[in-house]
């Protein structure tokens, strides 16, 4: 890309952006860490026998978790599957469990390394499977953010809301300053609370799950929001808009969601009438707009399971998901497609690979402890605090 088309997207390339995957080592990073050892290759037809046969011999020794938007290959071996904060939850409820795999991405991993006990080694198949939306906020972008509102002068008044999709250093920053975690599931509900703390709310990192609950579910008007840019002096906001703003939104999004347009829904309308457009609240308000229904992939799930056969629906999220519901409903008459004609995949997320797990499942059948994921214990303590405010939102 030339720096004219770079500066026409306005994309503003950062040191974490630049990274090689795979070669490069970053511990604050989602992404660009190395991934050691000698991995099996993908050809190998004993894969699936290898990881079996691995997993039993380390019985109730370790607990497989893995992430919805996991591949097939993978998913057959989890122990328990779900979004991010089901499966961190899920891995605290197995104390007996020595090792907690993660099939996910990084900051997926942390979450669990923080309500898990000291005795659990919480292990990530590919250290370089990390998540571009949680790369947007750096603790140092953040901190630079908080600077920025209290010259304002509206720092008192702001209360961190930061998105279950984000690393450990950002949920301990929300912790320290008095803010909680969010899932997509109970956003309102934390932005509810939030705003019974204080009078505006810093949401990080993801501005267009921000956005729609803000205006979808909350009634507040797209004028509340204000865009956050950490790659501009001050954010590339003035003091009096920061002073007007009731939400003030990160500008970060996700790669797959961000994906989806208006178009999409509009052509999906017009190829398969009667089709009900299901998306994930990550999508850009105007395709939250235009959708029929909107939820978690939690809620995703719950809607198909509960639609009439012969139902049509067009899903707005990761495309291993939308396969598998598709596959799973089919015997029962339902048509289920994905959103937009370009094959979406998570790409991060597919780092975690069969010849992944095998090696993982194998070294740790062994006695050889690989690619542990640990949260210092600081950061641990104020991330742990955001997110039992969570916890205990009515």
């Amino acid at each position: 890309m030339t720096t004219a088309q770079t500066q026409e997207l306005d994309v503003q390339p950062t040191p974490l952006a630049l990274l090689l995957l795979g070669r490069e080592a970053d511990p604050r990073s989602e992404r660009g860490v190395e991934c050691p050892g000698d991995l099996p290759s993908p050809s190998d037809p004993d894969l699936v026998e290898r990881a079996r046969a691995a997993k039993e011999k380390l019985g109730d020794k370790v607990f497989v978790l893995g992430h919805h938007y996991q591949r097939d290959e993978v998913i057959q071996f989890a122990d328990v599957t779900g979004d991010s904060f089901k499966l961190a939850r899920d891995a605290a409820a197995r104390p007996e469990a020595e090792y907690i795999v993660f099939c996910g991405v990084h900051f997926m991993a942390e979450s669990a390394d923080i309500l898990t006990s000291d005795d659990q080694k919480v292990v990530l198949p590919d250290l370089a499977a990390g998540c571009s939306m949680a790369d947007m906020a750096t603790a140092e972008q953040v901190a630079e953010c908080w600077d920025v509102l209290t010259e304002a002068g509206i720092a008192e008044q702001v209360v961190p809301v930061s998105y279950m999709n984000s690393s450990a250093d950002i949920k301990a920053f929300t912790g320290k300053h008095g803010g909680t975690i969010c899932t997509s599931s109970n956003a309102k509900r934390a932005l509810d609370w939030a705003f019974e703390q204080g009078e505006k709310v810093l949401f990080l990192p993801d501005q267009h799950l921000g956005r729609n609950t803000a205006v979808r579910d909350m009634g507040m008007s797209l004028d509340d929001c204000v865009v956050y840019n950490p790659h501009k002096p001050g954010g590339g906001v003035t003091v009096e808009q920061l002073r007007a703003a009731k939400m003030i939104l990160w500008r970060g999004h996700c790669s797959v969601h961000g994906r989806f347009s208006l178009e999409s829904v509009e052509d999906v309308r017009a190829r398969i009438p009667g089709v009900n457009v299901l998306v994930h609240p990550e999508c850009k308000h105007e395709v939250v707009a235009a959708a029929d229904y909107v939820g978690s992939t939690e809620y995703i799930i719950k809607a198909l399971e509960a639609a009439p056969a012969g139902s049509k629906w067009a899903i707005g999220t990761e495309l291993n998901l939308v396969r598998r519901l598709a596959n799973r409903f089919a015997p029962e008459g339902k048509e289920i497609v994905f959103l937009d004609k370009t094959v979406c995949f998570c790409s991060t997320m597919n780092r975690i690979d069969l010849p992944h797990l095998v090696w993982t499942l194998e070294s740790l059948a062994e006695g050889t402890l690989v690619n542990r994921i640990e949260v210092d214990k600081e950061t641990e303590a104020f991330a742990k605090l955001a997110l039992e405010r969570m916890l205990a939102l009515p």
